[in-house]
């Protein structure tokens, strides 16, 4: 056990807990059977990318998973795999690949691991096709309050049992710790992906271009300005793409199809300086991005990194915003409601608060998880420095949002407020129900479930 202070993936927020590493699912039983109900609870982390207090637990106990990294079993043919919940989506795509599997859904990075995953139900650019990754959650095993292990499934066993599994899928850890996890994948031929790039003149045009085009598309996604008003406010880069087959990759790669070697281009160091984004650095990183993309390119071989992580080539750009941090706000609206899209980013461009990496997509229909982000409608997420005035402008964000029938995401918040998600989840009320039944003192807690009483 070792004291530490914690932080999500935006640096904002820190509190300090007992941190207590578990290497077998026997290491979470005993940890949890020994936590006492009556103070701070429990809650697991995994490799930090919430990035919020999602897994923070400040004066309690923080239940380190990251050494449950083992691989049990991997069936070609059926495409399941069967692994511990600390082994990360990286782990999975070196060991998948040469298989000829691939990770059904994947979130902006790879640094994430598979229960963490669960908690978050996470979602990636092809959720308007495949949903989110607990839909591909075939079985898992959850330690609950009382130190036992469960195993659960979405279809058979019963009532409870169900309704367990859809509360943990989306649950943000809070009824009991994952440590195992079957999960179905799918069948590729190659490590290469098949991409089709095009500009967006502005928004409308952007929204036009995705809601015409998306279908026709497993893979779809757009960076987006927020920073230019006026004409050309919202123009956009919108990639979209599918696996590639051998045929399709240049000649020399064909020996190797399932050749995967993800780049790294440096690290930003933890002395980056106050204020180095700002609306001149913005502007002009947003002028380059849009003006250094094809207007349109079909069509093109692209590495796994390059589609799907390009962050990720950079160790810790989180440092970028700043001894400070920043908030990663992300809504989802109705389909209907594009005029509360547009709205949402004249406010942010009329605000003076200034972000670089936005991304713009369509969900699918969503799950019967109750706690579960994705719903069908627009999501965007807008990286945002921590700067003062930034809690007023999403509060009133955040009320537009609500006002039309939509959410944010619990993993990538840290300051809403209860009341608000309680608004924005009308299921709310069910997933509490499962918590107290399979926790009825609250063991499991983090600063998450405190600040907004879920």
């Amino acid at each position: 056990m070792t004291r530490r202070a914690l932080t999500g993936w935006g640096r904002t927020a820190a509190t300090v807990a007992d941190v207590v590493p578990a290497r077998a699912a026997e290491d979470v039983a005993r940890t949890v059977y020994a936590t006492s109900a009556g103070g701070r609870g429990l809650v697991a982390r995994g490799l930090g990318r919430s990035y919020g207090d999602a897994a923070q637990n400040g004066g309690g106990t923080v239940l380190d998973l990251t050494g449950l990294d083992r691989v049990h079993r991997i069936d070609p043919g059926s495409g399941l795999v069967d692994v511990d919940a600390g082994v990360s989506i990286e782990t999975l795509i070196d060991v998948l690949l040469p298989r000829g599997l691939w990770v059904p859904v994947l979130p902006g990075t790879r640094q994430v691991t598979v229960g963490g995953a669960i908690a978050a139900d996470v979602h990636g650019k092809n959720h308007h096709v495949d949903g989110s990754f607990g839909d591909h959650v075939v079985e898992l095993d959850l330690v609950t309050a009382d130190g036992t292990a469960r195993t659960l499934r979405p279809e058979g066993g019963t009532d409870d049992d169900r309704a367990l599994f859809r509360a943990t899928v989306g649950g943000m850890g809070l009824t009991g710790v994952v440590t195992r996890a079957v999960v179905r994948c799918r069948k590729v031929e190659t490590s290469s992906m098949v991409v089709d790039t095009e500009r967006a003149a502005d928004l409308d045009d952007l929204l036009e271009r995705l809601a015409a085009g998306d279908e026709a598309y497993r893979y779809s996604v757009a960076w987006f300005d927020v920073v230019t008003r006026g004409a050309g406010a919202g123009r956009a880069v919108i990639t979209r793409g599918r696996h590639a087959t051998p045929d399709e990759l240049p000649r020399g790669r064909r020996d190797a199809p399932f050749a995967y070697a993800p780049p790294t281009r440096g690290t930003i160091p933890d002395a980056a300086p106050p204020g180095l984004l700002n609306r001149a650095t913005a502007r002009a990183f947003n002028e380059l991005y849009f003006r250094a993309a094809p207007k349109k390119r079909r069509e093109e071989v692209q590495d796994l990194t390059t589609f799907f992580h390009p962050l990720d080539a950079i160790t810790s750009w989180n440092r970028l915003y700043g001894p400070r941090g920043m908030v990663q706000w992300q809504p989802v609206v109705p389909l209907d409601r594009t005029d509360v899209v547009r709205d949402l980013v004249a406010t942010i461009a009329a605000s003076g608060q200034v972000s670089c990496l936005n991304v713009l997509k369509r969900f699918g229909p969503g799950n019967d998880s109750p706690l579960s982000f994705p719903t069908a409608g627009w999501t965007l997420a807008v990286d945002l420095p921590a700067h003062p005035g930034l809690g007023r402008l999403l509060r009133d964000l955040d009320e537009r949002v609500a006002d039309a029938g939509g959410r944010i995401y619990l993993a990538k918040d840290s300051r809403a407020e209860a009341a608000m998600i309680a608004r924005m989840y009308p299921r709310l009320d069910d997933f509490r129900a499962v918590r107290r039944r399979v926790d009825p003192e609250g063991l499991f807690a983090s600063d998450l479930s405190r600040r907004l009483d879920l």
